[in-house]
C-alpha cells in the first residue's frame, strides 16, 4: 500500500473528495459566460473558438477510462493527485493565453483532469466504512451539481467585473488546494491489479473511437450531418469500436473488462446512465436561453448573464440537499429504486416546464430546474452504487470511470439533438432567427421522454434482493470483505 497519512474522520475524507468534485465541475462551466466573447477576445472565428469547449470534452472522454484503469492498478489516491496536475497546468496555460491555440491546449489539459470525480467515488469504497458508503457516494456525486451551480454565477460575475484570466487563476489555486488536502489528509488505498500490464493499445483504440464519435456528434450540426467529414467520423467509429472490442476480449488485463460491462446489472445501469446524462443536460441547454432571451419574444425573460446564473444556482445546490434523501432511499429499497425515482422526477420536471414556457416569470423555471435536479441528485448517487455492487474491487475505478463516460456520451448527444431542434424550429426576431417557443417546448418534451425511458430501464435492472446500500451485498467494502473471509474459513 502506498504511504499515506493517518485517516481522518470519514466525513473529512468525503468533504475533501467532494471539494475535488466541485472544482472539477467548476472547471467545466468556467467558460460558459465567455463563449460569446471568445472570438473577439482572441481575434478568431466562432468556429475556431468553439474548440475551447470541444477540446475539454474530447480530452475528458479519453482520459477518464484511462485514469480509472490506472487507479485500479497503482492506487486511486495516487491517480487523483496525478489527475490534478494537468488540471492545474491547463488552468495556468489558459490564464496566460493571448491567442486561441494555447487556450484550446489549456482547456484540453484541463479535460485530462476530469477523471477526478469517478476516481474519488471509487476511493470511497476503500477508505470509508461500509455503513457510511451509501451517503458518501451520494454526496460525492452531488458535488458535480454544486460545482456547476456555483460556477455559472461566479464566472459571470468575474467576467463582467474583472479580467477573465482571474477565472483560471482561481481554478488553479483551488485545484492546488485540493491536491494539498488529499496529500495531507486522505488515506491511500491498496492497488488491486498490479500484476497486470497497462493496455496501451486498448487505450489508444478506445480514445480514437471516442474522439471520432464525440467529434461527429458535437460538430455535426456545424459541418452538416451529411458532410464528408461527419460521415467519415461515424464510419471510423463503426470500424474502430468493434476492433477495440475484439482486442479487449482477447486480453487477460484489458483497459475495460467487457465481460464485466455486459453483466446485466452493469449493462443496464450504463444504459440508464446515457439516458440520465441526456436528460440532465437538455434542460441546462434550454433554461438559460429562456432566461436570457428578450421579453419581446413572448417567452424570453430578459435576464442578464449574472442573473441567469443566480436563477440556475439553487438547482445545483438542490442536488446536494437531496443526496442524503436518495441515500436513505437506497438503503431502504436499493439503488435501483432510487435511480428509477430520480429518472421519474427528471421527467416530471420536464413535463411541468411545457405549460410554464411563456409564463413570464423566472420563478416558474426555477421550479422546473429544482424538480429536475432533485431527480438528478437521486440518479447520480444511485448509478455508482449499482455499478460497484456488481464489479470486483479490482475494477472499481475502471467501472466507475466507464459509467462516467456513459453519462458524458449522453450529454454530448443531448447537445447535438437539442441543438438541431432549436436550430430548426425558429422564429424571426428583428431579422435574426431565434429558437421559437414551440422549439423550446419540443426540446423539453424530448427530455421528458428520455427521462421516462431512463426510469423504464432502471426498473428492469436485475439486482439481488439485498442490493440496498449500505450493506455488503450491494457494495463490497472492508466490512464485507472481512465477512466473506470469515465465512470461507468457517
Amino acid at each position: 500500500m502506498e504511504s499515506s497519512p493517518p485517516a481522518p474522520r470519514p466525513g473529512g475524507v468525503v468533504g475533501i473528495l467532494a471539494f475535488a468534485g466541485i472544482v472539477a465541475a467548476l472547471t467545466q462551466t468556467l467558460v460558459v459566460p465567455l463563449i460569446a466573447e471568445l472570438p473577439k477576445m482572441f481575434d478568431t472565428s466562432a468556429s475556431n473558438a468553439s474548440w475551447v469547449i470541444t477540446a475539454t470534452l474530447l480530452a475528458a472522454a479519453v482520459a477518464t477510462p484511462v485514469a480509472g484503469r490506472l487507479g485500479d492498478m497503482y492506487g486511486k489516491r495516487r491517480m487523483l493527485l496525478l489527475s490534478l496536475a494537468p488540471l492545474i497546468l491547463g488552468s495556468v496555460v489558459c490564464a496566460l493565453s493571448s491567442s486561441v491555440v494555447p487556450m484550446i491546449a489549456g482547456r484540453g489539459l484541463q479535460g485530462l483532469g476530469m477523471g477526478v470525480v469517478p476516481l474519488g467515488i471509487s476511493l470511497l469504497r476503500d477508505v470509508v466504512p461500509a455503513e457510511k458508503l451509501g451517503p458518501s457516494i451520494a454526496i460525492m456525486s452531488a458535488s458535480m451539481g454544486v460545482g456547476g451551480a456555483l460556477g455559472l454565477p461566479f464566472a459571470a460575475a468575474v467576467a463582467e467585473n474583472t479580467s477573465w484570466r482571474v477565472l483560471f487563476w482561481v481554478v488553479a489555486a483551488l485545484a492546488l488546494a485540493v491536491g494539498a488536502l488529499i496529500l495531507a489528509l486522505v488515506p491511500g488505498d491498496r492497488p488491486a491489479a498490479r500484476s497486470g500490464s497497462f493496455d496501451l493499445l486498448g487505450a489508444v483504440g478506445l480514445g480514437a473511437a471516442l474522439v471520432c464519435l464525440l467529434l461527429a456528434v458535437s460538430k455535426g450540426a456545424d459541418w452538416g450531418w451529411s458532410s464528408a467529414a461527419t460521415l467519415s467520423l461515424f464510419a471510423a467509429v463503426a470500424v474502430l469500436l468493434p476492433a477495440w472490442g475484439r482486442w479487449e476480449l482477447r486480453r487477460s488485463d484489458p483497459l475495460v473488462d467487457l465481460r464485466v460491462t455486459v453483466r446485466p446489472q452493469v449493462l443496464m445501469t450504463n444504459t440508464a446512465s446515457v439516458l440520465v446524462g441526456f436528460a440532465m443536460y437538455a434542460q441546462s441547454l434550454v433554461v438559460p436561453q429562456l432566461l436570457q432571451l428578450p421579453e419581446a419574444t413572448g417567452y424570453g425573460l430578459g435576464q442578464s448573464m449574472l442573473a441567469m446564473g443566480l436563477w440556475m444556482a439553487p438547482a445545483g445546490l438542490m442536488m446536494m440537499a437531496m443526496s442524503p434523501v436518495g441515500a436513505k432511499l437506497s438503503a431502504a429499497k436499493g439503488p435501483k429504486v432510487t435511480l428509477a425515482v430520480g429518472s421519474l422526477l427528471i421527467a416530471a420536471g420536464y413535463g411541468l416546464s411545457v405549460p410554464l414556457i411563456g409564463s413570464g416569470s423566472p420563478w416558474s423555471l426555477l421550479v422546473v430546474t429544482l424538480v429536475c435536479n432533485s431527480g438528478v441528485g437521486f440518479a447520480y448517487g444511485a448509478m455508482p452504487a449499482l455499478v460497484m455492487g456488481a464489479v470486483p474491487r479490482s475494477e472499481t475505478a475502471s467501472a466507475n470511470s466507464f459509467n462516467a463516460l456513459m453519462r458524458s456520451i449522453g450529454t454530448s448527444f443531448a447537445a447535438a439533438v437539442i441543438g438541431v431542434v432549436l436550430s430548426r424550429m425558429t422564429t424571426d426576431f428583428g431579422g435574426f432567427p431565434l429558437p421559437s417557443g414551440n422549439g423550446f417546448r419540443a426540446a423539453m418534451l424530448i427530455g421528458c421522454g428520455v427521462g421516462l425511458a431512463a426510469a423504464a430501464v432502471a426498473a428492469l435492472i436485475p439486482v439481488r434482493p439485498a442490493a440496498g446500500l449500505p450493506g455488503p451485498a450491494a457494495v463490497p467494502g472492508p466490512a464485507a470483505d472481512a465477512a466473506k473471509a470469515s465465512r470461507s474459513t468457517a
